[in-house]
């Protein structure tokens, strides 16, 4: 009687665990069912289709996904929101690495930097090729000014939207910082060593042998001139080398009527320095820019040039 009564308990009570079981089951179906769900949305296929759209990492992509239930628009969503979190909170950081890129095409130049943190973000393969889209984005529609370039369309948002999802996946503060633009019959651009840190644009008068160019905008990254020639230099750069070359030829006790003399030799000796066709050649110092120009055609010479570099100089 013993061994029956205790068979009809261990019976009664697999019964109450069976019971409660279909009672928990009944209750969470829905729930089991939408966890389920989340889990077999969330496939290979569909974090690299999300990569490719935003750029971000593969797990930051997943988790997006599954945080969104598969929605893209929503994932996209949660990825820019993480982006402009990442901005606002690293915006008073400095960024003093980046990427420095220039192009010119159908007698239109730009250049454009793209700033960052660190040297290990500025040399990664997805941060330059942003920098080089937007670029090209620029260089397409020949924008003008750095706020028509952040406003242009780019992935499904714009531009400046582009840059900030990137901050949001690098974990680093990031801007476009400059941009500058050429128009011109001969430009040539010229990127330092292939490093992205220093570039140069130079536009020139008349077709000629790309090589010529190149050489020109080669000695605008060597001896950053800061104008074409003594026309060009800025009024308030010029007074204040005027009064720095007085002062010096006063303090050397010069006679006061030789020093004006001897201020306006020293401005020629700064011109020769500063303006572009007056810097001795860097491939031949017996000879001018202007003249290296003029050995090529009488009537070649510099109209315009830029320069941008990332190095304190």
């Amino acid at each position: 009687m013993c061994q029956f009564a205790n068979g009809r308990g261990v019976f009664a009570y697999i019964r109450l665990l069976i019971g409660r079981l279909a009672h928990f089951l009944f209750r969470n179906y829905y729930s089991l069912n939408k966890i389920k769900g989340d889990i077999m949305a969330v496939t290979m296929a569909d974090i690299t289709k999300l990569r490719k759209m935003t750029g971000a990492g593969m797990m930051d992509c997943k988790n997006a996904l599954t945080e969104a239930n598969g929605d893209f628009d929503q994932a996209m969503k949660i990825i820019r929101e993480k982006g402009q979190a990442v901005a606002a909170k690293r915006s008073d950081r400095e960024a003093s690495e980046g990427c420095v890129l220039a192009k010119a095409e159908n007698g239109f130049g730009a250049m454009i930097a793209l700033k960052c943190e660190t040297d290990f973000v500025a040399k990664n393969e997805d941060f330059v090729k942003l920098t080089q889209d937007i670029l090209d984005a620029a260089i397409a529609n020949k924008c003008q000014t750095l706020d028509e370039v952040k406003a242009l369309p780019m992935g499904n948002g714009t531009v400046a939207d582009a840059v900030t999802d990137r901050s949001g996946i690098t974990g680093e503060k990031m801007e476009l910082d400059g941009y500058a633009t050429v128009e011109g019959p001969s430009i040539s651009v010229y990127n330092h060593q292939g490093k992205n840190f220093l570039c140069t644009m130079v536009v020139l008068n008349k077709e000629t042998d790309a090589k010529v160019g190149h050489e020109v905008a080669m000695q605008i990254a060597a001896m950053n001139p800061i104008a074409i020639d003594e026309n060009d230099v800025p009024a308030d750069v010029l007074e204040k080398e005027k009064e720095i070359a007085v002062d010096k030829a006063r303090q050397e006790g010069k006679p006061e009527n030789m020093i004006e003399k001897i201020a306006m030799g020293r401005i020629g000796k700064f011109y020769k320095e500063v303006c572009l066709l007056k810097q001795e050649y860097i491939q031949d110092a017996k000879m001018t820019v202007a003249d290296f120009l003029k050995n090529q055609d009488k009537d070649l010479t510099v109209t315009a040039f830029k320069r941008f570099t990332l190095r304190a100089e």
